[in-house]
């Protein structure tokens, strides 16, 4: 079977698709899956090249999954062959990841890809669906009639940051740029949508609230973004991050002054540190997720698709940010 090996770190060369033995079920609780589809996430193209964490190259990239269940160990009962099944595993150095034709994954970490969804689709939600829902739901605990500001409400998670919060009855506003982002982040329910490069985030976001900032603050960037995101929280209210970033003084000063609760959820952590029922419950959200795709309440939008072959040039198109929302490998 074909599958794409990172076989160093550095640039999107590394990148290289060669001819891999089929895997085999080796443990009665192994499923086979026969992938459609990867999902292309940041972490990837960052792994790359900063290097993987643990294990050793090369390797194979990619945590999301969609695919046909192909066969399944002797005591499995959670799926049955012929199954369309949607997944994250894998892909952080260890444990081969997705960018392949065939994986083996353990019963508990799948759960049933939503009809409605294609597989490119289904490939595309696992790891962005899990991030923005442990951040809203999770950890700011969104309730109806709050404000919430979703700092780039047009990429991967923060456009699903801004559906899950309007699923609760938020109002939400966005930082994107004009044109097609501002269109899709309005389109997906954004009441607000700032233009970050050109306007004063804060007094926009004040005039639009009423209020000193926002009662919830999503970042999905980091950095300066981070930092920026302390003031634009109202006192006594939440900022969640998915990004690590450095902890400037200001932000410190500004979460001691604001009385604010900070939080953050790094997604691939059960993963990387071995908690396999934190794994479990991030598998539950997919299930829980699975009906609102299926009304299309959630949408997820593939901004790109790319054969396998053509691995190295979705992660340079997606490290340019020519892709709005996901990008995504198929292996048809």
């Amino acid at each position: 079977m074909r599958a794409v090996l990172m076989t160093a770190v550095g640039g999107p060369e590394v990148l290289k698709v060669v001819d891999v033995p089929e895997p085999e079920i080796a443990s009665e609780y192994e499923v086979l899956v026969r992938i459609r589809a990867a999902g292309i996430n940041p972490v990837d193209y960052k792994l790359r090249a900063n290097g993987t964490i643990g294990g050793t190259l090369p390797t194979v990239l990619g945590w999301d999954g969609a695919g046909i269940v192909e066969s399944i160990g002797s005591s499995v009962t959670r799926v049955q062959p012929g199954d369309e099944v949607y997944f994250c595993d894998g892909g952080f150095g260890p444990t081969p990841g997705t960018y392949q034709e065939a994986k083996i994954v353990d019963e508990r970490y799948l759960a049933h890809k939503p009809e409605h969804l294609s597989f490119a689709q289904a490939a595309a939600t696992p790891l962005v669906t899990i991030t923005a829902w442990e951040a809203q739901r999770d950890r700011a605990r969104v309730t109806a009639d709050q404000f919430v500001l979703v700092q780039a409400g047009a990429g991967g998670v923060g456009h699903m940051s801004l559906q899950i919060a309007r699923l609760a009855g938020a109002r939400v506003a966005t930082t994107v740029t004009a044109g097609q982002k501002t269109e899709l982040a309005t389109s997906l329910g954004a009441e607000l949508c700032i233009d970050y490069r050109k306007e004063d985030v804060g007094k926009r976001l004040r005039s639009w609230t009423g209020i000193d900032g926002a009662d919830i603050v999503h970042d999905t960037v980091g950095g300066k973004t981070f930092t920026a995101c302390f003031s634009l929280v109202r006192p006594y209210g939440d900022l969640v991050s998915n990004v690590e970033s450095p902890w400037e003084q200001e932000a410190i000063k500004a979460m001691h002054d604001r009385n604010l609760r900070v939080s953050f959820t790094w997604m691939p952590a059960p993963s990387v540190f071995r908690w396999p029922e934190q794994r479990e419950r991030q598998t539950a959200i997919l299930e829980q997720a699975a009906p609102f795709f299926e009304t299309s309440d959630l949408r997820v939008v593939v901004g790109a698709t790319f054969p396998l072959e053509q691995a190295a040039d979705a992660h340079r198109a997606l490290e340019a940010g020519d892709v709005i929302g996901k990008a995504v490998l198929t292996m048809d």
